[in-house]
Formats: C-alpha cells, sequence, structure tokens
C-alpha cells in the first residue's frame, strides 16, 4: 500500500518546495575581528604549507595553512580567505577559511569586499 504523500510530491519528479515557501537563506563565514581575523587574497603559492596572501589593510603577509585544512582545503591564486593574524607577530597569519565562487559573489554583492583588489 503507497503512503499518502503531499500534493507538491505526488508526482514522481523530485521533491519541489511549494510556491509560497520561503527559499532556505546560507550564512557566510565571516571574519572575527576580535580574534585578529580579517579578508585576504592568496597573491602567491609558495609551497608546503606557505602562501603569500595580501590582507585587506593593504599589507602582504606570509601565511601558512594549519594541519587541519592541509589536505582537505586546496587553495590557489586569487582565492579569497580569511586570516587569523598572530598576536605575537603580526607580520605572519594562518588561513582560517576559503570561499568559493558563489560565496565570493555574495561577498562582492554584500561590500565586504571593498578593501580588496578583486
Amino acid at each position: 500500500m503507497e503512503e499518502a504523500k503531499p500534493e507538491w510530491q505526488a508526482s514522481g519528479e523530485t521533491a519541489k518546495a511549494p510556491e509560497g515557501a520561503e527559499q532556505p537563506t546560507f550564512r557566510l563565514r565571516l571574519p572575527r575581528r576580535e580574534n585578529l581575523e580579517m579578508f585576504g587574497i592568496v597573491m602567491q603559492l609558495q609551497g608546503s604549507n606557505q602562501v603569500k596572501v595580501l590582507s585587506e589593510d593593504g599589507k602582504e603577509r606570509g601565511c601558512r595553512i594549519p594541519g587541519k585544512m592541509k589536505k582537505r582545503t586546496w587553495l590557489r591564486e586569487r582565492d579569497i580567505v580569511i586570516i587569523k593574524l598572530w598576536d605575537f607577530q603580526p607580520t605572519k597569519a594562518d588561513v582560517v577559511w576559503r570561499f568559493l565562487g558563489m560565496q565570493v559573489e555574495n561577498l562582492k554583492r554584500r561590500g565586504y569586499l571593498k578593501n580588496l583588489p578583486v
């Protein structure tokens, strides 16, 4: 015996939300300024776990990719990332997040990347 399905799932097609249903809203990860985080753009891959990043304050910093991101997140030049400055040596930082294409477009539209040459 077949279960009763909602009318928007009645046909054999994939499930689609009804007309009046809200579209899901996705939250973007933003830098936590109190934790010394800021946006940056990857300028150069330097091998191993090192990259050169141009941060939104206009300084080029040597950044490292921490171990938990090393094999999971692959960086390329011109990627938008969030970096966390080292509190004892602010000329260096760690990469903590990488944004994908649609996320970058969303950040541009919202005006978060005004200080970066994107």
